[in-house]
């Protein structure tokens, strides 16, 4: 499996870079779910900002901890 160094920001792990397993696409998952002990940590993947961020994606922390929300096909319904 390939692996690919992202960067974190925000939440407890803000500014490391860890070693995510990317898809068939190379890219890695749209959110990484980090269990400790009866909480988790839930962080969302954007695309990072030349210049501003050390890796292509970034992982940024969401403090409310809503999963991502699935696909938005263009012929159903909204709301």
């Amino acid at each position: 499996m390939r692996h690919e160094e992202t960067e974190f920001v925000g939440g407890p792990l803000d500014g490391r870079l860890i070693e995510v397993v990317v898809g068939m696409t190379g890219q890695p998952p749209k959110e990484y779910v980090v269990p400790v002990e009866g909480t988790r940590y839930v962080y969302h993947r954007v695309a990072g900002v030349k210049g501003q961020n050390r890796t292509p994606w970034v992982f940024r922390y969401d403090p409310e901890g809503k999963r991502a929300p699935g696909r938005k096909w263009p012929w159903s319904r909204r709301g």
